[in-house]
């Protein structure tokens, strides 16, 4: 599908999003031993509950959930996602987990030509439809969100010059000032070339684009929350907790002093 056809096929709704939900989620463990890190707890709900409200805020309501460790659990408690405002589906990588890469590959049938992929333990501040834009008109069969992170909140693992130079998680050098941000839009053809049920990852995926210059980018400012570590997790609850109470907290009259509005302001420092 040539990206004509893409915009007239986004017209009136938005592609499908794969959220990559399969893996063990080590680095936080013991807390995934025995529940898989998309249910972990955070400001008060599994995160899971967090990201498909988030998706259907921005719009992105079809949902295919990438299910590996302990998937099962994540299918009972969103079940179809109408409660979080998605549409929620299924894949499930089987006996063997097949990776970020092979996942995607094995949820092709479900995503249909063109869709999303977000990492499972990210959530992302920026809005989405800037990025799926610059996607329709890009003239690519990728693009990956980009945050000029200089370290800051995670290791920065993407070096970029007006185009991606170096992509690579595992060997990180200072000229890498860019993060892959978690966001990323890809045309089904891409996953094509991996036969089905084989393991990969998405990362190698990423790099085959980069190597033949087919990978767009778009840059975001806004910070990213994630939990795949402790202080990550850590973080996200309390700007959960904090996003929260501005969304819901009660219109107060400030024209005088009064008790209940100074513990607000406490509760907020």
């Amino acid at each position: 599908m040539n990206a004509s056809s893409f915009r007239n096929d986004i017209t009136d709704h938005s592609p499908t999003v794969a959220i990559l939900a399969g893996g063990l989620g080590t680095r936080l463990r013991p807390l995934t031993t025995t529940i898989p890190k998309s249910m972990v707890p955070v400001a008060g709900e599994p995160f899971i509950a967090h990201q498909l409200r988030l998706l259907s805020r921005q719009g992105f309501c079809s949902v295919v959930m990438c299910l590996g460790h302990l998937g099962e659990q994540i299918e009972s408690f969103v079940g179809g996602g109408s409660r979080f405002g998605c549409q929620v589906r299924y894949s499930r990588d089987g006996s063997e987990l097949l990776g970020t890469g092979g996942a995607i590959r094995q949820a092709l049938p479900l995503l249909g030509p063109q869709f999303a992929v977000l990492y499972g333990d990210s959530y992302l501040t920026a809005p989405f439809r800037p990025a799926l834009q610059a996607f329709l008109t890009c003239g690519r069969p990728a693009l990956m969100t980009l945050l000029r992170n200089r370290n800051q909140w995670q290791p920065s693992n993407v070096q970029f010059a007006g185009e991606i130079v170096r992509y690579d998680k595992d060997r990180l050098v200072p000229a890498m000032e860019h993060i892959d941000y978690g966001l990323c839009f890809f045309f089904a053809e891409v996953f094509q070339r991996w036969p089905q049920s084989s393991r990969f990852g998405l990362s190698e995926v990423l790099q085959s684009l980069i190597g033949e210059q087919a990978l767009a980018t778009f840059q975001v400012a806004e910070r990213f929350y994630e939990i795949g570590s402790i202080v990550g997790l850590q973080e996200t609850d309390q700007f959960l907790r904090g996003s929260f109470r501005r969304r819901f907290a009660p219109i107060q009259d400030f024209s005088a002093p009064s008790i209940g509005a100074a513990a607000v302001g406490r509760d907020r420092a």
